[in-house]
């Protein structure tokens, strides 16, 4: 019978990683000349990421900078701020480091069948019975490491014949760990008690009592661990309990959540054929089946077509809403024959859907149309297919009064809800066809503010004339001002305040002006105007 094998993944900066990488992802504009440089945060300096705790902020994810200041997580924030005024500190994502965590465990499948995540920063893996596919277990661990550093992961190892002693080795224990059975016990007893996962009052008791070693408590006469202690009821994670399961003597199996299911048709012919694509309407419509008995809509597809010499074609498509109609995915492939080289033919075509949204079914109206929004999805989808995922943007609003912060501009594809019917309405904020907020917004807004020429009556007045691109423009009648203040949480310091005009010149023309600054505010010279919009 084969000794049952244990390997733990620690990944201590896990969070912060997964922050760092989303970061590098999203993008990142070239200020414009008349706002200072917005860059985010300064990753050379002091950063920690903070989720809620019994008692305020604590530290959930620090960069190396604020562990090098003192940061620790499970810290409170405002005990750091003491230590390191100059910290930046950014809510924590917990929901999305979880999901994160999980597909890394289904990713991790490659090394063993059975995978799971082990607390917020680590994997664990029943890799009994698997070692021999690598060579053994410490190439197996090389191409653990290797892969890991691959996706910008430090990773600690650790194989052992229990889930409690790989959990301990992997971060107690010098990397990468592999400890055969018969040293289970020796090599356990140099470790801290905190190699038991016991928690922190625990370990501020057993530290009282001078018990500070693995080894101190496997000398004690288990007795008196259980009248100390206890070992089973409210409390599981007692000190008995953990040394009993990291020394084999209580089972811990690793419990590995279900594989997703996977949504795929195949289809074989008789004999290989030169065009696939009379055979895509079938497999479509089983596969579209298949996800209807799911309550499953389809995001993402993928055709693959395999030719008799073994070569294989691949086209991916994606919708900006989930969807299980035939026809409409099918327009999606359709264009994806064009060009496509045989070969000496195909003889199988296979269909999936790599990524699935669950969606309910839907009525048509009573005239036999269908709603708008779903009309809008489709829409983006066939231009998406035809230009690229990226041409085709929808306005989504931001949290900010700075009115080009106000709103972005985002691929379609990856928003479906920006597509809602409830979110569209005609000559919506800056033609981007959303619902106008309180205050008249123009109907136009520029790429960026432009720089004009400005003759007023009083400094801080209305103004009377302004020059923009070469020419004139006498003003016949104004509103205002509208006073937006700097964003003092994002801009820097000596950022100046703004007041819009709304103003009509000789000709009926309405446009959107604003002066920067005010005369004496201390921060600058003289105010500088600027066109912002045109209204209708």
């Amino acid at each position: 019978m084969t000794a049952r094998r244990i390997a733990s993944i620690w990944l201590p900066r896990f969070p912060m990683a997964r922050w760092e990488r989303v970061q590098a992802c999203l993008p990142r504009p070239d200020p414009a000349p008349w706002e200072a440089a917005d860059s985010g945060p300064d990753h050379a300096a002091p950063l920690v990421l903070a989720a809620e705790g019994r008692h305020g902020p604590v530290i959930h994810a620090a960069n190396p900078a604020a562990l090098a200041a003192g940061a620790q997580p499970g810290a409170r924030v405002t005990d750091f701020r003491g230590l390191c005024p100059d910290v930046q500190v950014l809510p924590a994502d917990l929901p999305g480091d979880a999901a994160a965590l999980a597909k890394l465990a289904l990713w991790s499948r490659r090394w063993c069948p059975w995978s799971a995540t082990d607390g917020a920063d680590g994997l664990v893996l029943d890799t009994t019975g698997s070692a021999h596919l690598w060579g053994g277990e410490a190439g197996m661990l090389d191409d653990m490491t290797a892969r890991l550093d691959g996706l910008g992961q430090a990773a600690r190892l650790a194989v052992a014949p229990t889930h409690g002693a790989a959990w301990a080795f992997a971060r107690y224990a010098e990397s990468p760990a592999i400890c055969p059975p018969e040293a289970l016990e020796a090599r356990l007893a140099p470790l801290p008690a905190a190699a038991l996962r016991l928690d922190g009052e625990t370990l501020l008791v057993l530290r009282r009592l001078g018990l500070t070693r693995v080894g101190d408590l496997m000398a004690i006469p288990r007795a008196t661990l259980e009248r100390r202690f206890g070992r089973d009821g409210k409390m599981l994670a007692t000190p008995l309990r953990r040394l009993d399961q990291a020394l084999g003597r209580l089972p811990e199996p690793v419990v590995s959540p279900p594989p997703p299911r996977r949504f795929r048709t195949v289809r074989r012919m008789a004999e290989p054929v030169l065009d696939p694509q009379p055979m895509l309407p079938e497999a479509l419509a089983a596969l579209c089946a298949e996800l209807a008995r799911a309550g499953q809509g389809a995001r993402t597809l993928r055709l693959e077509l395999f030719r008799v010499d073994g070569a294989t074609a691949r086209f991916d498509a994606g919708t900006a809403r989930a969807s299980r109609d035939p026809d409409h995915l099918r327009r999606l492939l359709e264009k994806r024959f064009d060009g496509l080289d045989a070969g000496f033919g195909f003889d199988m075509l296979a269909l999936e859907a790599t990524r699935v949204e669950a969606q309910e079914a839907g009525q048509v109206r009573l005239d036999g149309a269908t709603e708008s929004d779903v009309a809008l999805a489709t829409l983006v989808d066939r231009l998406s297919a035809r230009l690229g995922a990226r041409a085709v943007q929808a306005a989504e609003l931001r949290e900010s009064h700075v009115p080009e912060r106000a709103e972005a501009w985002v691929p379609a594809m990856d928003r479906p809800e920006l597509l809602a019917a409830d979110r569209l309405a005609p000559g919506g904020l800056g033609g981007g066809g959303l619902v106008a907020p309180a205050r008249e917004r123009p109907v136009k807004m520029l790429p960026a503010p432009e720089r004009i020429e400005v003759l007023y009556a009083v400094p801080e007045g209305p103004p009377v004339r302004f020059r923009w691109r070469k020419r004139p423009y006498r003003i016949r009648r104004h509103q205002g001002p509208e006073r937006i203040a700097p964003e003092w949480w994002r801009d820097r310091p000596g950022t100046r305040l703004r007041d819009y005009y709304k103003v009509e010149v000789e000709g009926g023309a309405r446009y959107w002006l604003f002066r920067e600054g005010l005369a004496g505010d201390g921060r600058g010279g003289d105010p500088d105007w600027f066109l912002h919009g045109l209204f209708a």
